[in-house]
Protein backbone atom coordinates (compact mmCIF):
# COMPACT_ATOMS: atom_id res chain seq x y z
CA UNK A 1 0.00 0.00 0.00
CA UNK A 2 0.99 3.78 -0.53
CA UNK A 3 0.68 6.31 2.33
CA UNK A 4 2.56 9.67 3.11
CA UNK A 5 5.28 9.44 5.30
CA UNK A 6 7.67 12.10 6.84
CA UNK A 7 11.42 10.92 5.63
CA UNK A 8 14.51 12.16 6.77
CA UNK A 9 16.99 12.00 3.91
CA UNK A 10 19.95 14.24 5.21
CA UNK A 11 20.97 15.07 8.64
CA UNK A 12 22.35 18.44 9.98
CA UNK A 13 20.33 20.81 7.77
CA UNK A 14 20.13 24.42 9.74
CA UNK A 15 17.13 25.88 11.07
CA UNK A 16 14.86 26.90 10.65
CA UNK A 17 13.67 23.68 9.41
CA UNK A 18 10.72 25.36 8.19
CA UNK A 19 12.74 26.64 5.66
CA UNK A 20 15.27 24.11 5.27
CA UNK A 21 12.71 21.20 5.18
CA UNK A 22 14.82 18.41 6.65
CA UNK A 23 11.39 16.06 6.71
CA UNK A 24 10.13 15.46 3.02
CA UNK A 25 6.36 14.60 3.34
CA UNK A 26 6.47 11.87 0.58
CA UNK A 27 4.30 9.20 -0.66
CA UNK A 28 6.10 5.98 0.05
CA UNK A 29 5.37 2.05 -0.75
CA UNK A 30 5.10 0.43 2.57
CA UNK A 31 4.72 -3.70 2.30
CA UNK A 32 2.31 -6.16 4.03
CA UNK A 33 3.03 -7.38 7.38
CA UNK A 34 5.63 -10.16 8.18
CA UNK A 35 5.57 -12.96 10.83
CA UNK A 36 5.26 -11.52 13.79
CA UNK A 37 4.36 -8.34 12.55
CA UNK A 38 1.25 -5.72 12.63
CA UNK A 39 0.48 -3.02 9.81
CA UNK A 40 -0.97 -0.13 12.05
CA UNK A 41 -2.67 2.73 11.17
CA UNK A 42 -1.63 5.98 12.71
CA UNK A 43 -3.67 7.66 14.85
CA UNK A 44 -1.48 10.54 16.78
CA UNK A 45 2.31 10.62 17.19
CA UNK A 46 4.14 13.00 19.40
CA UNK A 47 7.49 14.59 18.17
CA UNK A 48 10.83 14.33 20.54
CA UNK A 49 13.99 15.58 21.14
CA UNK A 50 15.18 11.80 20.26
CA UNK A 51 13.89 12.68 16.75
CA UNK A 52 15.10 16.25 16.72
CA UNK A 53 18.22 14.55 17.40
CA UNK A 54 18.42 12.56 14.65
CA UNK A 55 17.30 15.56 12.81
CA UNK A 56 20.48 17.64 13.25
CA UNK A 57 22.78 15.00 13.26
CA UNK A 58 23.46 14.66 16.82
CA UNK A 59 22.58 10.86 17.01
CA UNK A 60 23.17 9.55 13.24
CA UNK A 61 21.19 6.40 12.24
CA UNK A 62 21.48 5.04 8.40
CA UNK A 63 19.53 7.36 6.18
CA UNK A 64 16.80 7.89 4.62
CA UNK A 65 14.34 7.10 7.22
CA UNK A 66 10.97 7.63 8.18
CA UNK A 67 10.82 9.10 11.61
CA UNK A 68 9.02 8.94 14.56
CA UNK A 69 8.97 6.43 17.92
CA UNK A 70 6.10 7.67 20.20
CA UNK A 71 2.51 7.16 18.73
CA UNK A 72 -0.75 4.96 19.14
CA UNK A 73 -2.70 3.52 16.17
CA UNK A 74 -5.47 0.97 15.57
CA UNK A 75 -4.04 -2.13 14.25
CA UNK A 76 -5.46 -3.16 10.81
CA UNK A 77 -3.45 -6.37 9.51
CA UNK A 78 -2.21 -9.10 11.52
CA UNK A 79 1.19 -10.88 9.82
CA UNK A 80 0.80 -15.03 10.91
CA UNK A 81 2.18 -15.78 14.23
CA UNK A 82 0.61 -12.74 16.17
CA UNK A 83 -1.03 -14.20 18.53
CA UNK A 84 -2.73 -11.81 21.58
CA UNK A 85 -3.48 -9.26 18.87
CA UNK A 86 -6.34 -8.59 16.74
CA UNK A 87 -7.89 -6.50 14.05
CA UNK A 88 -9.40 -3.36 15.38
CA UNK A 89 -6.90 -3.36 18.37
CA UNK A 90 -5.78 -0.11 20.10
CA UNK A 91 -2.10 -0.31 20.41
CA UNK A 92 0.75 2.25 21.65
CA UNK A 93 4.51 1.87 20.52
CA UNK A 94 7.64 0.50 22.54
CA UNK A 95 10.56 2.00 20.87
CA UNK A 96 12.62 -1.26 21.99
CA UNK A 97 11.29 -4.28 20.18
CA UNK A 98 12.09 -6.98 22.57
CA UNK A 99 12.72 -10.64 22.18
CA UNK A 100 12.44 -12.28 25.14
CA UNK A 101 15.66 -14.23 24.99
CA UNK A 102 18.41 -12.22 25.50
CA UNK A 103 20.29 -12.25 28.61
CA UNK A 104 18.93 -8.11 29.32
CA UNK A 105 15.94 -9.80 28.72
CA UNK A 106 15.73 -12.89 30.49
CA UNK A 107 17.27 -11.03 34.03
CA UNK A 108 13.66 -8.53 33.57
CA UNK A 109 15.61 -5.73 31.63
CA UNK A 110 13.94 -5.94 28.44
CA UNK A 111 14.53 -2.54 27.59
CA UNK A 112 18.38 -3.32 26.91
CA UNK A 113 17.07 -5.97 24.17
CA UNK A 114 20.21 -6.59 22.00
CA UNK A 115 19.08 -8.14 19.35
CA UNK A 116 16.42 -5.00 19.72
CA UNK A 117 19.11 -2.38 20.07
CA UNK A 118 20.84 -4.31 17.14
CA UNK A 119 18.17 -3.97 15.07
CA UNK A 120 17.13 -0.42 15.81
CA UNK A 121 20.72 0.80 15.09
CA UNK A 122 20.31 -0.93 11.69
CA UNK A 123 17.49 1.02 10.75
CA UNK A 124 14.88 -3.05 10.63
CA UNK A 125 12.25 -4.83 11.87
CA UNK A 126 13.76 -7.18 14.83
CA UNK A 127 12.52 -10.10 12.55
CA UNK A 128 14.49 -8.96 9.95
CA UNK A 129 13.70 -6.22 6.96
CA UNK A 130 12.15 -3.60 5.76
CA UNK A 131 8.89 -2.73 5.33
CA UNK A 132 9.71 0.71 3.04
CA UNK A 133 10.41 1.26 -0.17
CA UNK A 134 10.74 4.94 -1.68
CA UNK A 135 10.82 6.12 -5.38
CA UNK A 136 12.57 3.70 -7.34
CA UNK A 137 11.94 1.34 -5.26
CA UNK A 138 14.74 2.36 -3.09
CA UNK A 139 14.76 0.61 1.03
CA UNK A 140 13.46 3.29 3.27
CA UNK A 141 15.38 2.57 7.15
CA UNK A 142 12.68 2.23 10.33
CA UNK A 143 13.41 4.43 12.65
CA UNK A 144 13.42 2.45 16.38
CA UNK A 145 11.09 -0.09 14.80
CA UNK A 146 8.23 2.53 14.96
CA UNK A 147 8.35 4.75 12.25
CA UNK A 148 4.94 7.09 13.52
CA UNK A 149 5.22 10.12 11.39
CA UNK A 150 3.18 8.37 8.47
CA UNK A 151 -0.44 7.33 8.06
CA UNK A 152 0.66 3.70 8.64
CA UNK A 153 3.45 2.07 9.52
CA UNK A 154 3.88 -1.80 9.96
CA UNK A 155 5.86 -3.11 13.40
CA UNK A 156 7.07 -5.71 15.06
CA UNK A 157 4.18 -7.23 17.28
CA UNK A 158 6.95 -6.81 19.82
CA UNK A 159 6.79 -3.38 19.77
CA UNK A 160 3.22 -3.05 20.38
CA UNK A 161 1.26 -2.76 23.58
CA UNK A 162 -2.61 -3.01 23.55
CA UNK A 163 -4.49 -0.30 25.23
CA UNK A 164 -8.18 0.53 26.15
CA UNK A 165 -9.39 2.50 23.16
CA UNK A 166 -11.32 5.40 24.41
CA UNK A 167 -8.09 7.61 25.95
CA UNK A 168 -7.91 10.52 23.58
CA UNK A 169 -5.23 9.33 20.63
CA UNK A 170 -3.27 12.82 21.09
CA UNK A 171 -2.76 11.97 25.14
CA UNK A 172 -2.80 7.97 24.41
CA UNK A 173 0.54 8.44 22.50
CA UNK A 174 2.70 10.05 24.90
CA UNK A 175 2.60 7.10 27.32
CA UNK A 176 4.50 5.62 24.46
CA UNK A 177 7.87 7.65 25.36
CA UNK A 178 7.34 10.94 27.17
CA UNK A 179 5.70 9.36 29.87
CA UNK A 180 6.92 6.04 29.75
CA UNK A 181 10.90 7.33 30.20
CA UNK A 182 10.35 10.06 32.74
CA UNK A 183 7.89 8.45 35.09
CA UNK A 184 9.74 5.25 34.78
CA UNK A 185 13.23 7.22 35.59
CA UNK A 186 10.80 8.14 39.15
CA UNK A 187 9.43 4.48 40.21
CA UNK A 188 11.62 2.38 38.22
CA UNK A 189 15.21 3.77 38.12
CA UNK A 190 14.93 6.03 40.63
CA UNK A 191 12.36 4.00 43.01
CA UNK A 192 11.82 7.06 44.82
CA UNK A 193 9.80 6.68 48.26
CA UNK A 194 7.43 9.04 49.56
CA UNK A 195 9.34 11.88 51.07
CA UNK A 196 12.14 11.49 49.73
CA UNK A 197 14.08 14.81 47.89
CA UNK A 198 13.89 14.58 44.45
CA UNK A 199 15.01 17.40 41.62
CA UNK A 200 14.51 17.35 38.05
CA UNK A 201 17.04 19.27 35.69
CA UNK A 202 15.25 19.77 32.35
CA UNK A 203 11.43 20.48 31.73
CA UNK A 204 10.60 18.94 28.32
CA UNK A 205 8.46 16.30 28.10
CA UNK A 206 10.29 13.99 29.86
CA UNK A 207 11.77 16.03 32.42
CA UNK A 208 7.84 17.14 33.30
CA UNK A 209 6.59 13.51 32.91
CA UNK A 210 9.34 12.69 35.43
CA UNK A 211 7.81 15.58 38.06
CA UNK A 212 4.52 13.96 37.20
CA UNK A 213 5.94 10.44 38.73
CA UNK A 214 7.48 12.55 41.74
CA UNK A 215 4.50 14.18 42.48
CA UNK A 216 2.94 10.68 42.24
CA UNK A 217 5.31 8.80 44.26
CA UNK A 218 4.95 11.63 47.22
CA UNK A 219 8.45 13.01 46.74
CA UNK A 220 9.28 15.98 49.49
CA UNK A 221 10.76 18.12 48.34
CA UNK A 222 10.45 18.12 45.21
CA UNK A 223 12.49 20.57 42.99
CA UNK A 224 12.57 21.45 39.23
CA UNK A 225 15.71 23.07 37.26
CA UNK A 226 15.11 25.32 33.98
CA UNK A 227 15.88 28.42 32.41
CA UNK A 228 12.75 28.74 30.68
CA UNK A 229 10.25 30.60 33.06
CA UNK A 230 6.81 29.31 31.20
CA UNK A 231 8.25 25.93 32.41
CA UNK A 232 9.04 26.95 35.63
CA UNK A 233 5.46 28.10 36.05
CA UNK A 234 3.92 25.29 34.30
CA UNK A 235 6.27 22.56 36.68
CA UNK A 236 5.10 24.52 39.95
CA UNK A 237 1.09 23.79 38.88
CA UNK A 238 1.91 20.23 38.16
CA UNK A 239 3.63 20.33 42.10
CA UNK A 240 6.89 21.67 42.12
CA UNK A 241 7.89 22.59 46.10
CA UNK A 242 10.44 24.64 44.69
CA UNK A 243 11.39 25.71 41.45
CA UNK A 244 14.68 27.54 40.38
CA UNK A 245 15.56 29.59 37.55
CA UNK A 246 19.14 28.28 36.70
CA UNK A 247 19.83 31.38 34.04
CA UNK A 248 20.17 33.77 37.16
CA UNK A 249 20.97 31.30 39.96
CA UNK A 250 23.25 28.83 40.70
CA UNK A 251 21.13 25.30 40.88
CA UNK A 252 23.23 23.33 42.84
CA UNK A 253 23.96 25.92 45.67
CA UNK A 254 20.20 26.36 45.75
CA UNK A 255 19.57 22.83 46.02
CA UNK A 256 21.48 22.40 48.53
CA UNK A 257 20.24 25.35 50.59
CA UNK A 258 16.22 24.04 49.90
CA UNK A 259 17.82 20.67 51.19
CA UNK A 260 20.24 21.36 53.52
CA UNK A 261 23.05 19.40 51.72
CA UNK A 262 21.40 18.24 48.42
CA UNK A 263 19.07 16.06 47.37
CA UNK A 264 18.33 12.20 47.67
CA UNK A 265 17.90 11.81 43.57
CA UNK A 266 18.89 14.12 40.99
CA UNK A 267 17.34 13.32 37.40
CA UNK A 268 18.94 14.91 34.28
CA UNK A 269 16.80 14.98 31.21
CA UNK A 270 18.42 18.00 28.92
CA UNK A 271 20.87 15.52 27.54
CA UNK A 272 23.78 17.80 28.42
CA UNK A 273 27.14 16.66 29.68
CA UNK A 274 27.00 20.11 31.64
CA UNK A 275 23.92 19.88 33.26
CA UNK A 276 24.67 16.03 34.10
CA UNK A 277 27.15 17.38 36.50
CA UNK A 278 25.30 20.18 37.96
CA UNK A 279 22.78 17.36 39.20
CA UNK A 280 25.38 15.26 40.64
CA UNK A 281 26.82 18.04 42.39
CA UNK A 282 23.12 18.68 43.63
CA UNK A 283 22.84 14.96 45.55
CA UNK A 284 23.36 14.72 48.97
CA UNK A 285 26.11 11.73 50.13
CA UNK A 286 24.55 8.27 49.89
CA UNK A 287 22.81 10.16 46.75
CA UNK A 288 21.64 9.06 43.30
CA UNK A 289 21.91 11.04 39.82
CA UNK A 290 19.62 9.52 36.88
CA UNK A 291 20.36 10.23 33.71
CA UNK A 292 17.64 10.50 31.23
CA UNK A 293 18.87 12.85 28.35
CA UNK A 294 20.97 11.56 25.42
CA UNK A 295 23.84 13.68 24.55
CA UNK A 296 25.77 13.07 21.54
CA UNK A 297 28.24 10.39 21.61
CA UNK A 298 31.22 11.94 21.91
CA UNK A 299 30.34 14.15 25.01
CA UNK A 300 31.88 13.49 28.26
CA UNK A 301 31.50 13.61 32.03
CA UNK A 302 33.31 13.16 34.57
CA UNK A 303 33.13 13.38 38.57
CA UNK A 304 35.54 13.50 41.35
CA UNK A 305 36.30 9.42 42.01
CA UNK A 306 36.68 9.72 45.33
CA UNK A 307 33.14 10.73 45.82
CA UNK A 308 31.63 7.24 44.64
CA UNK A 309 33.31 5.55 47.24
CA UNK A 310 33.97 7.87 50.17
CA UNK A 311 30.80 9.26 49.90
CA UNK A 312 28.38 5.96 48.23
CA UNK A 313 27.21 7.85 45.36
CA UNK A 314 25.73 6.34 42.31
CA UNK A 315 24.89 7.48 38.71
CA UNK A 316 22.58 5.37 37.20
CA UNK A 317 21.41 5.54 33.04
CA UNK A 318 17.66 5.17 32.12
CA UNK A 319 16.81 4.47 28.78
CA UNK A 320 13.18 4.52 28.43
CA UNK A 321 12.53 4.68 31.89
CA UNK A 322 13.44 0.82 32.90
CA UNK A 323 10.43 0.32 31.49
CA UNK A 324 8.43 -3.24 30.80
CA UNK A 325 6.21 -1.68 28.47
CA UNK A 326 3.76 -4.34 28.76
CA UNK A 327 3.90 -3.81 32.55
CA UNK A 328 4.18 -0.22 32.67
CA UNK A 329 1.84 1.67 30.16
CA UNK A 330 -1.33 0.29 31.33
CA UNK A 331 -0.21 1.22 34.95
CA UNK A 332 0.18 4.78 34.06
CA UNK A 333 -2.59 4.91 32.23
CA UNK A 334 -4.57 3.35 35.49
CA UNK A 335 -2.42 6.24 37.28
CA UNK A 336 -3.70 8.85 35.01
CA UNK A 337 -7.70 7.73 34.74
CA UNK A 338 -7.36 7.92 38.46
CA UNK A 339 -6.47 11.80 38.41
CA UNK A 340 -2.04 11.13 39.72
CA UNK A 341 -0.71 11.60 36.19
CA UNK A 342 -2.12 14.37 34.63
CA UNK A 343 -0.53 13.80 31.12
CA UNK A 344 -2.77 16.31 29.67
CA UNK A 345 -0.93 18.70 30.75
CA UNK A 346 2.03 18.24 28.80
CA UNK A 347 0.67 18.42 25.55
CA UNK A 348 1.13 22.48 23.92
CA UNK A 349 0.60 21.62 20.33
CA UNK A 350 -1.57 19.67 17.60
CA UNK A 351 -0.54 19.50 13.88
CA UNK A 352 -1.11 18.35 11.05
CA UNK A 353 1.51 15.99 9.12
CA UNK A 354 2.82 18.78 6.74
CA UNK A 355 3.42 21.05 9.53
CA UNK A 356 6.06 18.64 11.57
CA UNK A 357 9.12 20.63 10.38
CA UNK A 358 7.58 24.25 11.84
CA UNK A 359 7.01 21.50 14.98
CA UNK A 360 10.35 20.42 15.42
CA UNK A 361 11.31 24.48 15.25
CA UNK A 362 8.89 24.79 18.36
CA UNK A 363 10.74 22.28 20.22
CA UNK A 364 14.32 23.30 19.44
CA UNK A 365 13.30 26.69 20.47
CA UNK A 366 12.15 25.59 23.90
CA UNK A 367 8.52 26.80 23.00
CA UNK A 368 6.64 23.92 22.73
CA UNK A 369 6.53 20.38 25.78
CA UNK A 370 4.98 17.94 23.46
CA UNK A 371 3.05 17.70 20.22
CA UNK A 372 1.54 15.54 18.15
CA UNK A 373 0.81 15.14 14.76
CA UNK A 374 -2.91 14.28 14.56
CA UNK A 375 -4.11 12.28 12.05
CA UNK A 376 -7.64 12.48 10.20
CA UNK A 377 -9.66 9.57 10.80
Amino acid sequence: MNVRAAVLRQMGLPAPYSQSLPLRIETVALADPGAGELRVRVLAAGLCHSDLSVIDGSRPRPLPMVLGHEAVGEVIELGRDTDGFRVGDRVVFSFVPMCGHCLPCASGRPVLCEPGAMANAEGRLIGGGRRWRGAGDAPLQHHLGVSCFSECTVVSARSAVRVDPDLAPEIAALFGCAVMTGVGAVVNTARVRAGESVAIFGLGGVGLAALLGGAAASAHPLIAVDVVPAKLELARSLGASHCIDARDTDPVEAIREVTGGGVEHAIESVGNERVLAQAYAATRRGGTTITVGLPAPDRMFSVPAVSLVAEERCVRGSYMGSAVPGRDIPRYIALHRSGRLPVERLLTHTLALDEINSGFDRLASGEAIRQVVVFPS
